[in-house]
């Protein structure tokens, strides 16, 4: 199935636009909680504690929530996730003072760790709508529309921010945002989707969550999953990061750049849905994550020896066509090889290695940048990338992969990217 094809499914429409503009209230509440404490503080140190606030459920309680996920209907975890989400973001508008901000603190936290359910909730549900030769093109199709979101809603919070000189607009719009996702997953109607999760057993939360961590550490596949999702993560964090002392510091263009550099990027990115659909007739998943990964590495190293800004912008364009691909077929491999009891753990661990695979590499940029140099931290970057490309491919050859149209029996697990 292509694009076309998986977006004519009317539960996954649903579920599709109710992520869209999730993701767009995601992007206004996250820079709109910068600016917030940035004007209450003056800070950056106050921006940094804020950003790791929204980062720690996901490395914490991300984990714990994937139990849970595949104990309890996905459906409503879903809907749970939405309606706690609105009446939080709705609490944002009352820190309105310095005095205030610890709360502030504390509500981001509390918003962020109910997030962590609805991922690996959606990542489960999403094969119980979209038949199993259709996921490939479903994902590349939720990973394009994410990004493209997310920027706009990013884009959006500075300029409501600058015409209220408050957020609470931003805040108002995310909340409705979540209430307008709760009504779009209220209306799914196939029956499989439906019915109860899988139950994960009956054992305790610790037993359960040590399965699911058992789960991945038996499986070759899922851990060269994990080893090339947290890999790019770890590689790719540090370049975000760095982009900007290299327009401005060795480059000398203004940071005004960034803005062309993101639009190169999210419009290859687009425009990639369609290049998912080919791959998946021709490639496995397993063998798309290996080019994508590849292609990327080489695009990093060569960003390391730009000396004109247009080039950057020709590089950034090139990765969209990668990246897409690369994202959709992770998720595949664990919607269509992974136990459906499991998968909502599988997902929550993979969540979790990614975000904090982020987390380490932007830190480290800003220690390297400085001591290093920018472009040989680019060039790390780019090793960091190939050398986990090279190790997943070593486990890909452990692990039989079928097609994404031929699922593999419970027992035999892939992984996620939600």
């Amino acid at each position: 199935m292509n694009a076309r094809g998986v977006l004519a499914l009317p539960d996954f429409r649903r579920i599709w636009i109710a992520q869209t503009i999730s993701d767009f209230g995601d992007g206004l509440t996250n820079l709109a909680l910068l600016i917030v404490v940035f004007s209450l503080t003056g800070t950056t140190a106050a921006i940094a504690l804020m950003a790791i606030v929204i980062a720690v459920p996901q490395l914490t309680i991300g984990i714990v929530a994937g139990v849970y996920v595949d104990r309890f209907d996905r459906r409503r975890i879903m809907l749970a996730s939405d309606l706690l989400r609105a009446i939080v973001v709705l609490a944002f508008i009352a820190v309105r003072s310095p005095d205030l901000l610890p709360l502030l603190y504390l509500l981001a936290f509390v918003e962020a760790s109910v997030g962590t359910f609805f991922g690996p909730a959606r990542m489960a549900f999403v094969p119980a709508i979209v038949p199993a030769d259709g996921l490939l093109a479903a994902n590349g199709v939720s990973q394009a529309s994410r990004i493209v979101a997310t920027t706009l809603g990013a884009g959006a919070a500075g300029i409501l921010f600058g015409l209220a000189e408050s957020a609470w607009p931003a805040f108002t719009i995310d909340a409705l945002t979540f209430i307008a996702s709760f009504v779009l997953v209220l209306g799914v109607r196939t029956r499989q989707a439906l019915e109860p999760a899988p139950a994960g057993g009956r054992e305790g939360l610790g037993t359960s969550l040590r399965i699911g961590l058992r789960t991945v550490a038996d499986s070759p596949i899922l851990v060269g999953v994990l080893v090339a999702a947290g890999g790019m993560m770890l590689g790719i964090g540090a370049v975000n990061v760095l982009f900007i002392p290299l327009l401005r510091n060795q480059l000398g263009v203004p940071i005004t750049w960034l803005g062309a550099v993101d639009l190169a990027q999210t419009a290859s990115m687009i425009l990639s849905v369609g290049l998912v659909s080919i791959l998946a007739a021709r490639l496995r998943p397993a063998r798309i994550v290996t080019f994508g990964m590849v292609g990327l590495a080489v695009l990093v190293a060569l960003v390391a020896g730009v000396t004109a800004v247009w080039q950057v912008l020709l590089l950034l364009f090139a990765a969209g066509w990668f990246i897409t691909p690369l994202q959709a077929a992770i998720s595949t491999i664990v919607q269509t090889a992974t136990d459906d009891a499991r998968r909502g753990r599988v997902a929550a661990v993979l969540n979790a290695v990614v975000s904090g695979a982020g987390i380490v590499s932007m830190a480290a940029a800003g220690i390297l940048g400085d001591a290093l140099g920018v472009r040989t931290v680019f060039l790390i970057a780019a090793g960091v990338v190939a050398v986990a490309a090279a190790a997943s491919v070593v486990l890909f050859t452990k692990a039989t992969v079928r097609p994404s149209s031929t699922p593999e029996p419970s027992g035999a697990l892939g992984l996620p990217l939600d």
